[in-house]
């Protein structure tokens, strides 16, 4: 069971356990160029609003067969996404149907070597494509049609565009083994439980969206390896959702409401010397990244290549780094 609740998705199996609940939320966030450097993690400005496909009768009709909920992005708008959980879960993610860690075709079985699914809550952010050990491709909104995406150059067509997720839970009996005081558990925000049960399918495509996600700039972003064996998902058990991606004319033409501003520059924002972020956990092994999806041409390489303008191709100097990761919580004893 999947519903929308305050901007986002919780995930519930109830079935499985009392406890088999998960959050996922898409957080608005800097684009950072293509400038040859891998860069820290961008902070996040708030979330996208999210509605469903449902609540407006003028949505597209590809959007309608689909189901799932949309929410709006501007070209060039860069996003990650929030995951929250106390019960481990396997989540599956896919840009256009294309596996954002493997660079596969959807599927909807768990596949282990290669891994192609986040396990919760060990992930807490997935903020672009894994193309190598510790480093992504940063999540960046592009109009279908014009070659950016990874779906149009992985398959040649813009069919799907958006984000599909499918969601499996531990066994319960598994999560009994492993439930303990864990640091790499991200904590929840309060969620008001209640009887509201929306469920989203995916259907196939036969017409696009208006957005799909294209590889943007490198972050350093490790993505972990499942500490759980196979057997111990809950295989026969799931959910999915497809998550629809509106221009800012789609939106405001569905909605009758403007979408929230772009935001600021990732320069303006360096200058000002805001904060930037990594995510370490040097317990857990990492995933190798998918050699397809490594290949694939960044925005601002496409654009480069096209011989159109890149707006800045300055290298970005950051500012100070906050480290992040589990055990970092832990209040320092110094001299008294």
């Amino acid at each position: 069971m999947i519903t929308l609740e305050n901007n986002g998705l919780t995930v519930r199996f109830p079935g499985v356990h009392p406890q088999a609940t998960c959050r996922v939320e898409f957080q608005r966030t800097l684009r950072l160029p293509d400038d040859g450097k891998d860069h820290p993690l961008p902070p996040g400005f708030g979330r996208f609003p999210l509605h469903h496909v449902d609540d407006f009768p003028r949505v597209p009709e590809s959007w309608r067969r689909h189901g799932g909920v949309f929410l709006p992005m501007h070209p060039d708008e860069a996003l990650w996404i929030n995951f929250s959980a106390d019960y481990p879960m396997a989540v599956k993610i896919a840009a256009g149907k294309i596996n954002a860690l493997t660079g596969e075709s959807w599927d909807e079985a768990l596949h282990p070597d290669p891994q192609d699914y986040c396990v919760l809550p060990m992930q807490p952010w997935l903020d672009g494509f894994c193309v190598a050990p510790g480093e992504v491709r940063q999540f960046v909104a592009m109009p279908l049609g014009e070659g950016y995406t990874a779906e149009e150059q992985i398959t040649g067509k813009g069919e799907v565009g958006g984000l599909q997720f499918l969601f499996h839970p531990l066994r319960a009996d598994a999560y009994e083994r492993w439930r303990r005081p864990s640091p790499r558990a991200v904590a929840m925000d309060d969620l008001a439980l209640d009887d509201m049960e929306v469920c989203f399918d995916l259907c196939e495509a036969e017409a696009a969206p208006d957005m799909g996600l294209a590889p943007g700039g490198r972050l350093v972003q490790e993505i972990y390896d499942d500490p759980f064996q196979p057997a111990d998902w809950e295989a026969g058990v799931r959910s999915r959702c497809f998550v629809h991606l509106a221009n800012a004319s789609t939106y405001l033409a569905i909605t009758g409401r403007n979408p929230p501003p772009p935001p600021r520059e990732a320069r303006e924002y360096a200058k000002q010397g805001g904060a930037w972020f990594v995510y370490e956990d040097p317990d857990a092994g990492m995933l190798e990244g998918a050699e397809i999806l490594g290949e694939l041409s960044s925005v601002d390489q496409w654009r480069r290549q096209k011989r159109r303008e890149v707006a800045d191709d300055e290298p970005l100097e950051v500012g100070p780094v906050v480290k992040l990761g589990p055990g970092r919580g832990a209040v320092r004893d110094g001299e008294f």
